[in-house]
């Protein structure tokens, strides 16, 4: 992520802490990262991984496009894993669609995501294997996928690189609270 766009995510990281009367200490130690981490990212000079951003996108109890909303580059390439936002509904449920793109050779492993919420893919190209852990499914160009997003859950490439879009859609009790 560029400087400027590192900036724009400090500060709404630091308004979304604020506005539920976190302390760095108690926002750092919930997500599992060091307080001193926490800072830079508000400071805007942190690189944060993908997976720092969905931790603190949980505990913020966002779903993770409104973390990111204002950040408008390419998330991060992180293990072979690029995402993008390309859009964030506004209606209830809400509804988050990301361009994601996994190399070949790459596994990546998501943690769960905020209660209720659920992920549905669709791959562009390649070959993918996706799912809960245990539960994983192997697509090709033009299938679709779609399951509870609230327990941990992989994406996973052999020979083929894989492009897809995903959409994650939130439960409305759960990010109202």
């Amino acid at each position: 992520m560029d400087s400027t766009s590192l900036a724009t995510l400090g500060r709404h990281l630091q308004t979304l802490r604020q506005d539920r009367g976190l302390s760095l200490s108690q926002l750092a130690c919930a997500a599992g990262i060091a307080k001193s981490n926490l800072s830079r990212l508000e400071q805007g000079s942190g690189n944060p991984t993908l997976d720092t951003l969905w931790r603190l996108a949980v505990q913020l109890h966002v779903p993770f496009g409104t973390l990111v909303a204002p950040v408008s580059v390419l998330l991060g390439e992180e293990d072979g894993v690029q995402v993008r936002l390309v859009d964030q509904g506004q209606d209830s449920p809400q509804v988050d669609v990301y361009w994601m793109r996994c190399d070949a050779h790459t596994e990546r492993r998501a943690e769960a995501h905020t209660p209720g919420a659920r992920e549905a893919l669709t791959l562009v190209s390649g070959a993918l294997e996706a799912g809960p852990e245990g539960e994983t499914r192997w697509l090709s160009p033009g299938q679709s996928l779609a399951f509870a997003a609230d327990t941990p859950h992989l994406y996973r490439t052999a020979e083929l690189a894989a492009t897809l879009i995903l959409t994650i859609t939130y439960d409305p009790e759960e990010s109202a609270s």
